[in-house]
């Protein structure tokens, strides 16, 4: 009778729910673990305001399911202190601490995983952990569903961009992550395409700002982004769709055990600043080889822009060799159809001239395969081992030191795999790879040495393509810092500067900024390798300080600094390449914005150069509004504060430096 009292008196200790909490190192971000009802999930709070709801975590594989009758079995806590160097990214020294906690879970069938997490100051990480299961078995898995949710106070905004159904699109070349965004949206919106978003995602609550992506996506994953919003589970982590890549390959995960996912990564902050300036994609990754040379960043000049596919010639691109080389440049790219229009021949003969000129040349390439229906030339180099292995060679012996990559089929791991042979083939032949038409990077800067940037935005070939584009320009540009490259570098594809969208630069439809605004993205867009667009017909048509400028355009920085800006309105932001500071603003608005900017990196009271434009001026009131002319001047800063008061104008920019 005792023997059973005692079993009766421990059956509600075992039965309560456990909660086991994490905080950042300055104790401003708590996440709290529960196994309360059976059902694991995590909070987060932020200044202790909660910012994220207790929230599902979980998942469902083939060997088991991770959903009910779970329970907290052990924990461990250790602290996590990093420090290494990057070149691709927002900053060069990079010091990360975070505490981390592991927390293991038991499900009815005593199956087992954990949920490791990072939480750093306004940084959190998690992922699952699969070991293997009893008798040493199974050895392998496929996790066929991610329970992982995120639920929102209910008076949340976003700022979305929506993932579209696959094989759709200019020769069924979707989904490639360029879809408009939408600003200021109620959660309750549904996406347009009915799949959710893309990655990364920006949302604003009552207490905080909060940017949810995911890194560390290698061969050994799939890709994932937010399914639609529920109003019981919140955002959850969505698989790819099986029509991707023509249908062929999982939309599921298969890992070899023991094994984990890839992390899910959350930045808060009251303000935008964590945001912009978060570097937790990389933080929590490590390289997966070492880089076979000494990579360099730099900028490039890239004639398709705006000539389009007629310029794929020998003389049109001595042409832009020559403007790259003119410029100081480093690097021309060849678009599609090189090997058709110019040969292999003449290409080995193109690529002696541009280093001939200081210039070494980049090339375009297909990805394809079977993914989609895109006919564009050469083809079938890139989709297999030993094709790879042939041209990466014939590049390598003739000098090119890049290239570009276009169109993949989707998010699954079979292209995830793609994209890593390449890249790793492509180290062993000393090239840098940017990739277009394709999916968002996810810790691969730091995971890839030779990797560049990527496409994964409605980059600006669509301001030459269609008006609309155009007009929208500034709107995108004043939300890409927000949202696509806080996580992950951007190949925008070109600071434009031909006042029409032509070879003659006088027909078709305009540009809608102005000068400043596109010399200014050169520093507000991020990649190591930058794209200047200007046209032959620039050198002689701009003035000389724009030249001057443009000619002397840092790619690598060293800091970045948020200064001011809200996603789709306007942006300020600071850059440190070695000891010269360059601040960069855009205005996307209607009206001309009066800013108290913070110039203190400069120090006090110091004369700093000035880019501006001049007011825009209206001849009627039914005139259209007259293009600014940019201006070169020079302010002092305040002797107490650092600071200064400046003007951008619509659709306009600035740009201060020493």
């Amino acid at each position: 009778m005792k023997k059973l009292f005692a079993v009766l008196l421990m059956l509600p200790l075992m039965a309560a729910a456990k909660d086991v909490n994490v905080k950042s190192p300055d104790g401003n971000v708590v996440v709290t673990i529960s196994d309360e009802g059976g059902r694991l999930t995590y909070q987060v709070t932020l200044n202790g305001q909660t910012v994220i709801q207790p929230s599902q975590l979980g998942f469902e594989a083939d060997f088991g399911t991770f959903a009910t009758g779970l329970h907290i079995s052990d924990t461990l806590t250790t602290k996590v202190e990093k420090d290494y160097e990057m070149r691709q990214v927002k900053q060069h020294q990079m010091h990360f601490r975070a505490n981390q906690l592991l927390v293991s879970i038991e499900n009815e069938k005593r199956q087992q995983m954990s949920v490791e997490f990072q939480v750093a100051n306004n940084d959190l990480a998690f992922r699952y952990l699969i070991p293997r299961q009893q008798n040493d078995n199974p050895k392998s898995a496929v996790v066929r569903r991610e329970l992982t949710a995120f639920r929102l106070p209910s008076e949340t905004t976003t700022f979305l961009t929506p993932q579209i159904t696959p094989m759709t699109g200019w020769e069924r070349t979707k989904p490639s992550y360029e879809e408009e965004y939408k600003a200021d949206a109620p959660m309750t919106a549904k996406s347009q395409y009915g799949q959710g978003y893309t990655f990364p995602c920006l949302f604003k609550s009552p207490n905080a700002w909060m940017l949810i992506s995911e890194t560390g996506v290698s061969s050994a994953y799939c890709g994932s982004h937010l399914s639609d919003y529920n109003a019981d589970n919140g955002y959850t982590i969505a698989y790819p769709q099986a029509g991707e890549n023509n249908g062929n390959g999982s939309p599921f995960a298969g890992i070899p055990l023991p094994g984990q996912t890839p992390w899910r990564t959350i930045t808060l902050g009251t303000t935008l600043k964590p945001i912009v300036e978060t570097t937790i994609a990389y933080d929590v990754v490590d390289p997966l080889y070492e880089p076979s040379t000494d990579y360099k960043g730099g900028r490039y000049t890239w004639s398709w822009l705006i000539w389009q596919d007629n310029s794929i010639n020998y003389n049109d691109q001595v042409q832009f060799i020559d403007l790259a080389s003119a410029m100081g440049y480093e690097l021309c790219l060849v678009d599609n159809w090189w090997d058709q229009n110019i040969g292999r021949t003449r290409m080995e003969q193109l690529s002696k001239h541009a280093q001939s000129k200081g210039v070494s040349l980049m090339l375009w390439y297909n990805s394809n395969g079977y993914e989609n229906d895109a006919p564009q030339t050469p083809r079938d180099c890139m989709s297999t081992g030993m094709a790879r292995d042939k041209e990466m060679a014939w590049l390598k012996s003739i000098g090119v030191k890049g290239i570009k990559v276009d169109f993949f089929g989707g998010d699954k791991q079979e292209t995830m795999k793609l994209y890593e042979d390449i890249l790793y083939d492509a180290n062993r032949y000393g090239l840098q790879v940017i990739f277009h038409g394709c999916t968002l990077p996810r810790g691969w800067e730091r995971m890839y040495p030779n990797y560049v940037s990527s496409e994964a935005v409605l980059a600006s070939e669509n301001v030459f393509f269609n008006e609309g584009a155009a007009i929208r320009q500034p709107f995108d540009l004043t939300m890409h810092p927000f949202c696509r490259n806080t996580s992950g570098t951007m190949d925008w594809g070109g600071v434009i500067m031909n006042k029409y969208l032509s070879k003659d630069n006088k027909s078709r439809h305009t540009r809608k900024t102005t000068d400043i605004f596109e010399m200014a993205t050169g520093i507000t867009n991020q990649s190591v390798i930058n794209c200047v667009a200007m046209q032959p017909n620039n050198l002689k048509e701009l003035p000389q300080f724009e030249l001057d400028f443009l000619k002397q355009l840092p790619t690598q920085w060293d800091e970045t600094r948020f200064i001011d800006g809200y996603p789709g309105k306007y942006v300020v932001l600071a850059r440190r390449h070695g000891q010269d500071w360059y601040v960069a603003g855009l205005n996307a608005q209607q009206e001309a914005i009066t800013l108290n900017i913070d110039l203190s990196m400069f120090g006090k009271g110091q004369r700093v150069k000035l880019y501006t434009d001049s007011p825009k001026k209206r001849r009627s009131r039914r005139a259209a509004v007259a293009t600014p002319a940019p201006r070169l001047g020079y302010l002092t800063t305040n002797r107490r504060t650092g600071a200064y008061e400046i003007t951008i104008e619509p659709n306009g920019g600035i740009i201060i430096t020493k």
